[in-house]
């Protein structure tokens, strides 16, 4: 097959889509299938709309010459991606991960899950009027392939979008990893400093944690490539996660892979998965997220939740996410 995988990063970006599209185009290669990777480069800096454009021109001809298209975000790539397919009459596979409306929504404030978000929907600025008529554009018109089905059941029954052209691809899951014994007690955050992330209530949190134990320490990673963090995990103590909302959070899975305990916020679509793994919370209720940190802080309690995570044996390889990619293409 040739196949061209639309992604709006790639290495030596850092960053999951960035991953993600390295290895499917790895793991695609490796199946004899011709495959091509189109990324924004110099055009990132050009404004909404133009970068688009370019974008859009720069992908054409292998589009034109591609069975079927990935695209591996939802409008920097998704928009011009859908475009193409319709034009070209070409089948298009669009990955959500995450949402654009609704992180939209957060970024000017806004304190809503993103289930709650699609439940009450909040009265919408004119940028973000915008941003639902293009999003609903997309997903009506492509094959929209989610990483959990607790996003695709919200997202599906809101824009009524049709059943038999969603699917479910979930994240990468690795092999164990040996991991190594804390020095000290510190958790681990890593990610971007947006209003999502919840980062005031989780220095809030630590802050009055830090009270009953001043030893405690959190360590907030901002810009580290995915080799880097994943040794600053092997040593640490724990992590923690405490966003409105965090659809499949690959931190926690590389933090799973590594043994280490975990602290996550409920409003995530790795809750079914891992719900007798790990320790869930709701991200706005500062008393339960401090007691949960100093219980495990207890010996007794961070053992237990070790040989849980450390129990946690299911895989999910670059292999077989590639193939159900082409399994999907093969079922539309």
């Amino acid at each position: 097959m040739h196949i061209l995988i639309c992604s709006g990063i790639y290495p030596p970006d850092i960053g999951g889509p960035a991953q993600y599209a390295q290895n499917l185009f790895e793991e695609f290669g490796k199946q004899d299938h011709s495959v091509w990777v189109s990324t924004y480069n110099f055009e990132k800096k050009l404004p909404t709309g133009l970068r688009h454009a370019f974008f859009f021109c720069k992908s054409f001809i292998r589009a034109a010459k591609s069975d079927f298209i990935i695209a591996l975000d939802t409008f920097s790539v998704g928009l011009p991606t859908v475009i193409l397919g319709k034009l070209l009459r070409k089948k298009v596979l669009l990955r959500v991960g995450g949402d654009f409306l609704w992180e939209t929504y957060t970024a000017r404030g806004g304190r809503l899950g993103l289930k709650d978000f699609y439940q009450s929907m909040p009265v919408l600025t004119i940028k973000e009027k915008i941003i639902y008529g293009l999003f609903n554009f997309i997903l009506k018109n492509s094959y929209v392939v989610f990483t959990t089905n607790w996003q695709k059941q919200i997202v599906e029954n809101y824009y009524k979008l049709d059943p038999k052209k969603c699917f479910v691809v979930e994240n990468f899951y690795g092999e164990k990893i040996k991991s190594l014994e804390p020095k000290e007690r510190n958790f681990i955050f890593a990610g971007r400093l947006i209003n999502l992330k919840n980062i005031n209530t989780l220095k809030e949190v630590f802050k009055l944690a830090q009270d009953k134990l001043p030893e405690l320490k959190l360590e907030i990673i901002t810009d580290l490539s995915h080799e880097d963090l994943m040794e600053k995990i092997k040593k640490s103590y724990a992590v923690i996660l405490l966003s409105l909302t965090d659809i499949g959070p690959n931190f926690i899975l590389d933090a799973v892979r590594l043994n280490k305990p975990f602290i996550m916020t409920k409003e995530t679509g790795l809750y079914d998965r891992l719900k007798d793994v790990g320790i869930f919370v709701d991200p706005n209720n500062k008393e339960e997220i401090k007691n949960k940190i100093l219980s495990l802080l207890d010996k007794k309690t961070y053992q237990e939740y070790v040989e849980k995570v450390s129990g946690f044996t299911f895989t999910h390889s670059w292999p077989k996410i590639a193939q159900e990619f082409i399994n999907i293409y093969k079922t539309i």
